[in-house]
């Protein structure tokens, strides 16, 4: 109710704000003594012209917004707490085929589907967070599009495992009250060209399924650190996604672009040095020799392609109450990311904050900064994201894939020593002899 209530207040600003932009326009001629009935008998005339593209570009995107809110409403949302089993003997391939498998687009079949039922790719959300000390990992998916599948999968991939559906979001026990609790945010995104791959499981050689004892964890600084969380602090770790489609009208797009398939095909005839048409010199003497590092960029492109992909974000967030904020707490989660930099190749890197350095004319009563750490929290709660930064939009989601996705959030095996990560009993425990199948 209160999602509709402020669709409908958004779709009628726009039109109230137009008729007192023109009232104000028309007193400003009037006081300069300008005679405004030969313009106005013009664009009364041109009404049936002008109208209908000024009334869609003015409540488009409301209605679309109001139609996805009405369809991410009926898909609801649950929260999935997974406990580690005692042992993983699995790669992060095994979290690659749980992401490849919950992999659904919910594509409309026409475009009634798309504009009037709101069809569209929903969120889903891969977590870590700090609960009373204790490091947790959770899973925010839909409820009648990807619950079921998501865990059946995970059984199926972690023997051991346990699955329970959280009868209460943990995020909701944090309620938003700047005099009692302090909190930042960050945004991450890749920092290049979302073609280039970021350095995964395969980079570190974990797709060979190495001993514990041998065995390279890219999660361990970030786990670590998230263990070493407070009582009264929280640290969250949010791994948005949003399941990647070609942009066209039947995904509710007026205007397309490229497809992320198609950028990669081009970055890689960019690296080959081929032409617009993908053919390169035909002397083999004056085609450009590739050093190693540009076969493995080219191999690991070629390779990120073929998988399935998203749209990711990722939102951080260090809350805790007032007076107990330790500044200290917040650079070790920055630097846990640069697990998956690869030089020459992409990087994950911030792209937006909500403790902004604001010019003292831009926010000089902090109003603004609040009222960005409210919204955060209530998007975290929403499962939702938006750019923050909405000049260059340089925190939009990017694409990535699922090997990528995999890497940066899996289950870790016993090399993570971290005593905060609590592990099931050793007695291994069978899926549900009633669980659903995971069919769509």
């Amino acid at each position: 109710m209160v999602e509709q209530n402020k669709t409908l207040v958004a779709s009628l600003a726009a039109p109230v704000m137009l008729f007192f932009a023109i009232g104000v326009m028309g007193f400003v001629f009037s006081r300069m003594n300008v005679n405004l009935q030969p313009m106005l008998a013009v664009i009364i005339a041109m009404t049936p012209i002008w109208l209908p593209f000024a009334l869609f570009h003015i409540l488009f995107e409301q209605w679309q917004y109001a139609a996805r809110s009405k369809w991410i409403y009926d898909n609801g949302r649950v929260t999935l707490r997974i406990k580690l089993p005692q042992e993983v003997l699995k790669s992060p391939e095994a979290m690659e085929s749980v992401m490849t498998q919950i992999h659904n687009p919910s594509s409309a079949d026409n475009l009634m589907q798309t504009y009037f039922d709101g069809r569209h790719p929903l969120n889903n959300s891969f977590e870590l967070a700090s609960v009373n000390g204790e490091v947790r990992f959770y899973i925010n998916v839909p409820r009648k599009k990807v619950k079921n599948a998501v865990e059946a999968q995970l059984y199926a991939q972690y023997p051991g495992i346990e699955v329970i559906e959280e009868k209460i979001d943990y995020a909701a026990e944090i309620k938003w009250d700047p005099k009692k609790l302090d909190m930042i945010s960050f945004h991450f995104v890749k920092k290049d060209d979302d073609a280039l791959p970021i350095k995964t499981y395969i980079d570190y050689g974990l797709d060979k399924i190495p001993d514990e004892e041998n065995k390279f964890e890219p999660m361990s600084p970030m786990l670590e650190h998230i263990g070493k969380a407070k009582p009264t602090e929280r640290i969250w770790i949010q791994f948005i996604c949003k399941p990647h489609v070609k942009k066209s009208l039947k995904t509710g797009d007026l205007y397309t672009v490229d497809s992320w398939e198609k950028r990669v095909q081009k970055k890689v005839d960019e690296l080959m040095g081929r032409d617009n048409n993908g053919l390169g010199p035909e002397e083999t003497d004056n085609r450009p020799m590739l050093t190693m590092s540009e076969r493995d960029t080219i191999a690991a492109v070629e390779r990120n392609v073929s998988k399935y992909a998203y749209e990711v974000a990722v939102r951080a967030m260090y809350i805790a109450e007032n007076g107990k904020f330790d500044p200290e707490m917040i650079s070790p989660i920055l630097r846990s990311f640069a697990q998956y930099d690869m030089i020459g190749r992409n990087r994950i890197g911030i792209t937006w904050r909500t403790d902004f350095n604001y010019n003292f004319f831009q926010d000089f009563s902090g109003r603004r900064k609040l009222y960005w750490k409210k919204k955060e929290l209530e998007a975290y709660k929403a499962r939702s994201y938006l750019p923050g930064d909405v000049k260059t939009f340089a925190d939009k989601m990017k694409v990535m894939s699922v090997e990528e996705l995999a890497t940066m959030y899996h289950i870790p095996g016993t090399s993570v020593i971290t005593p905060a990560i609590s592990r099931v009993d050793s007695v291994r425990k069978e899926a549900p002899s009633n669980l659903p199948t995971g069919l769509f």
